[in-house]
């Protein structure tokens, strides 16, 4: 957020700082090392695990990101890296359960591979699924019809960041009609995305439309920021909803 969006917003602060542990399980993450853009190193994977830890999360669901033309993970490539992750936060004695989904752009390729089957879930049969920051993508509704007719649930990530419909708000009331879940960023409340994603994630706490809250986080500088999210009262309001479905996963 710039210096005269805080200069003239209402603060939206508290002294009060918000029990993760509550949320339980985090559900975007990026801690597989060396395959995305979060984690580079194990060391990386485990410091970010230890810090999660930390903040009372029982269990990561960490989601590399699957892109055809960037990140061509694949389920092997990451269940393999989850194994080295799993392996070395037991070695460093880290309380903290991880398990791996992953993170689908929706490019030219995603309608194949949800055609293909074994598609990355995590919980009740939800996909983690991203879109383009530049442009909504013309075949995004006949994909989440897709998703929906082949067995998955899907869930779209950080709805909030997407700047296209922030004049658009029908649009995030359009898809939880359509049956899509949304996944909120935690740092978003702070303003760390701008102070759109700001305004944005704050309309969706009031009006109950979040599904899932996740840290999205990539490296420790997201850490710190979450510390900071802790003390925003939408935070606060989100957890005490009972909307949430983290803790179920």
């Amino acid at each position: 957020m710039g210096f005269f969006d805080r200069f003239f917003t209402k603060s939206t602060r508290t002294d009060k700082s918000a029990d993760l542990s509550l949320i339980g399980v985090d559900m975007h993450s990026h801690f597989i090392p060396g395959i995305d853009d979060g984690a580079q190193t194990i060391e990386d994977s485990v410091n970010l695990l230890r810090a999660m830890s930390e903040f009372g999360y029982r269990k990561v669901i960490t989601t590399p990101h699957i892109m055809s033309d960037f990140y061509q993970n694949n389920p092997e490539i990451i269940l393999a890296g989850l194994a080295k992750v799993k392996e070395a936060i037991q070695q460093e004695g880290i309380a903290i359960e991880v398990e791996a989904a992953a993170e689908y752009y929706l490019d030219f390729d995603l309608e194949a591979k949800i055609e293909k089957g074994g598609l990355l879930t995590f919980g009740n049969n939800y996909l983690l699924f991203e879109v383009s920051y530049m442009n909504p993508p013309d075949i995004l509704n006949q994909v989440i019809f897709k998703l929906a007719t082949n067995g998955y649930r899907p869930v779209l990530a950080h709805p909030e960041r997407y700047p296209f419909w922030y004049n658009d708000f029908e649009k995030y009331e359009e898809f939880k009609d359509k049956g899509v879940l949304l996944q909120l960023n935690i740092n978003s409340l702070t303003g760390y995305y701008g102070g759109g994603a700001k305004k944005i994630a704050e309309q969706m706490i009031e009006k109950n439309m979040v599904d899932f809250i996740g840290s999205d986080c990539h490296r420790m500088d997201h850490i710190k920021v979450m510390k900071d999210a802790q003390c925003e009262k939408y935070l606060h309001q989100l957890i005490d909803s009972g909307m949430l479905r983290n803790a179920a996963l």
